[in-house]
């Protein structure tokens, strides 16, 4: 059986070649020479009638990898590895297409991480600094460090300019392998051969002639006392002695610095691995031809012992055709985008890095409006304003919002609690919070300051006055109004009520079960089945299906749930209890009048569920509420938490010096609903972009709702969860 091993690969090997060669790309002599032995392996482990097909491997020597991708696209060569942030610029600016991917010990992805010898600096103190960068649009040693950066607003990006600019004045000096053609200033700590002849330049370059290319080389750039810190991914670390691993520190993204061992948790972030790619036409051999090469020379390939693929220390080099740290290739199929084969996140990152080149995008923010409401609000915003311009684009849900900023369809929106937890986990991050304080400061347009506490609104159940049998414990069979799928209001809190005394929830963790159970029927916007048959749907301009989950349905919101619990202007389709947030439920009830929906109605005409079983008027929501909600989140990517801030700050500054303007930011109810954008309690904006998601919302309604989502199926948070780094 052994003997036919080589036999039935040669079969494969020669049906998928069809007498075409394979010519891999090599950016040194080193790299060249691992490619030659690669060719003269291939051909002494193979039969004799093998050897003219393999002989056919050949290794094609460039000057960089730019170089090599302009060979491939004009077929003068075929295959070559490539960093990620160079694969995203070889499918879009060459026209090629990724074939395979690296897979590390821990998955697909890298880390990046900011070394230094110095044990007084921190990532906060960058500026003036000798920077150290394994390649010009890498991940770990560009896209991901100036992400970080940017999103802490540690380094400015004006616009006005390429980043490249700006981050040639940002450090003092730099080697950036490969930026020569953006800011020569980032190749001025470079050492490699200058010369006229493009074939025989070396200095700055992506080849391993350049002595500080590559992750190896921006440490030897920090070794040698040449730069100050070096940004290189995690992988690279092994290379370093046991012995010398003392002399190096990380610096983490709070401000200290940590032990080499602590790179999983003192990281700038991940980003996906490397890859290989080749021309359209040829991707079925060169699939072919890798799946062949890693079988018998992978890490556990037969022939191993003769060639080892994935370690290139007897040529006196590192991550020589692939990384040392590979562990094995993932060969992609055929149908694969770009965002998959390198994750939505990565990609959005790359765009707002201005990977592309500049666009219309790049001078404006796009803003997430769930509603024609909304969409009305938001384009009075739009002409209001004299700062960045705003673009209003629609979306159908909050969720559908967050999707859409993660796949930089649009840049930002206010999110309740419970959304704001989903966009955390989907990698979007706060810029600003929403203030329902009375202590706000407008000084230099900021809103007020980074150490206040932030007020939190409560959720209430509320019934008429009139139906005296409705109280908590007694809601079996009763209809619902509650504000909206995953509202923390008027799905999260009330089922952790007992709402039934008859009867206990067979999934108590998950509310939707629990309201299906409990309730005869309801709304409850965005949810199906017995919990949409009390919903409207919409009319007009906002006609639109029941239950649809933004305001374009009647009963959506916190107006929404009290349009809900009072009846339709016929006075059918109405619910017994409400369940919604106290902040403006006086105003809303007013509004049930002056907007023509019902009359009649004031505030005694309503009272408070308590979740001991009493009632009690709306005045006491104090004592009688069913839990706090923490303030809503306005969110976004993180490369445009900066840009973000900076827009919502001026807009916010000119609204509030221009006593012309009839357009409110934090009022809705001239657009006949409430709560549209920003909660109509907001005061002002405060800025949280030092803040975490988790510690916005607080590690008691983070425990919730971390528990809840657990048993809890949420199609957002699994199109989130598909992990570019561990799907291969």
């Amino acid at each position: 059986m052994r003997g036919l091993y080589p036999i039935l690969l040669f079969v494969i090997f020669v049906r998928c070649l069809e007498a075409k060669k394979i010519r891999w790309c090599t950016v040194s002599s080193p790299e060249h020479r691992k490619c030659a032995e690669l060719a003269k392996a291939l051909v002494a482990v193979l039969p004799p009638a093998a050897v003219a097909a393999f002989a056919r491997l050949s290794c094609i020597r460039a000057s960089s990898t730019t170089d090599c991708m302009n060979r491939i696209k004009a077929n003068r060569a075929d295959i070559v590895t490539l960093d990620a942030g160079e694969v995203y610029s070889a499918v879009k600016q060459f026209d090629l297409v990724a074939i395979a991917k690296e897979i590390y010990s821990d998955g697909g992805c890298v880390l990046s991480v900011a070394v230094v010898t110095n044990s007084s600096l921190d990532i906060r103190s960058l500026r003036g600094l000798r920077s150290c960068h394994s390649g010009v649009r890498w991940t770990a040693g560009w896209s991901l460090p100036l992400g970080f950066l940017l999103s802490r607003n540690y380094l400015s990006w004006s616009k006005e300019h390429p980043l490249s600019h700006d981050v040639s004045a940002f450090y003092s000096a730099s080697c950036v392998p490969g930026a020569a053609a953006l800011a020569p200033s980032l190749c001025t700590l470079c050492q490699g051969q200058k010369s006229y002849i493009q074939q025989n330049n070396y200095h700055c370059e992506t080849s391993h002639s350049e002595p500080f290319y590559n992750n190896q080389g921006a440490l030897r750039c920090l070794r040698s006392g040449t730069g100050d810190v070096a940004f290189v991914d995690h992988l690279a670390l092994e290379s370093i002695e046991g012995s010398e691993r003392g002399n190096f520190r990380l610096l983490c993204a709070d401000g200290t610095q940590a032990p080499l061992s602590k790179y999983r948790s003192c990281n700038l972030g991940r980003g996906p691995g490397g890859g290989m790619v080749t021309r359209h036409n040829f991707r079925k051999v060169a699939r072919k031809f890798l799946m062949t090469a890693q079988l018998l020379f992978g890490r556990q390939g037969r022939e191993r012992r003769r060639f080892q693929l994935f370690d290139s220390s007897v040529f006196g080099e590192s991550d020589l055709l692939f990384k040392d740290g590979t562990a094995k290739l993932a060969v992609l199929p055929d149908d694969m985008d770009v965002s998959q084969v390198l994750g939505l996140d990565y990609v959005a990152l790359l765009k707002g890095l201005g990977h592309e080149g500049s666009s219309l995008e790049d001078s404006v923010v796009r803003w997430c409006c769930i509603s024609h409401a909304e969409q009305k609000k938001c384009e009075q915003w739009a002409l209001s304003i004299k700062s960045d311009p705003l673009v209003c684009v629609k979306g159908v849900s909050m969720r559908d919002c967050i999707e859409k900023i993660k796949r930089d369809e649009v840049d930002a929106l206010s999110l309740d609690a419970s959304h704001s937890y989903i966009a955390g986990k989907c990698g979007l991050v706060p810029v600003v919070t929403e203030y329902y304080g009375k202590n706000c400061v407008h000084a230099e347009g900021l809103a007020h300051s980074e150490t206040d506490v932030l007020p939190s609104v409560v959720g209430v159940a509320v019934a008429k006055h009139s139906s005296r049998s409705v109280f908590i414990g007694n809601l079996e069979g009763r209809r619902s109004c509650h504000g909206h799928m995953y509202s923390p209001a008027g799905w999260l809190l009330p089922y952790r009520h007992r709402l039934s005394l008859d009867r206990n929830s067979s999934s108590p963790c998950d509310p939707n079960k629990v309201y299906n159970e409990v309730f005869w029927k309801g709304c409850l916007p965005g949810s199906q089945g017995d919990l949409c048959k009390v919903c409207l749907g919409g009319t007009g301009e906002a006609a639109t299906k029941r239950c649809t989950d933004n305001h374009n349905e009647r009963y959506y919101g916190n107006m929404g749930a009290l349009r809900c619990l009072v009846g339709d202007p016929t006075g059918k389709s109405y619910g017994d209890v409400a369940f919604l947030e106290h902040h403006n439920l006086n105003e809303n009830i007013l509004s049930l009048n002056s907007t023509g929906w019902a009359t009649g109605w004031a505030s005694s005409d309503f009272e408070l569920l308590c979740g001991d079983g009493r009632r009690a008027a709306l005045s006491e929501w104090k004592s009688c509420n069913l839990g706090a909600v923490p303030p809503n989140t306005i969110m976004t990517r993180p490369v445009l938490t900066a840009r973000v801030y900076d827009f919502l700050m001026k807009s916010q500054e000119a609204l509030a010096n221009n006593a012309n303007t009839e357009f409110k930011l934090f009022e809705s109810h001239q657009y006949g609903e409430s709560d549209l954008l920003f909660k109509d309690a907001t005061q002002c904006f405060a800025q949280t972009s030092h803040m975490d998601y988790r510690s916005i919302l607080g590690e008691e309604f983070y425990t919730h709702l971390e528990t809840v989502f657990n048993c809890t199926r949420s199609d957002i948070l699994e199109f989130c969860n598909q992990d570019v780094c561990s799907i291969f």
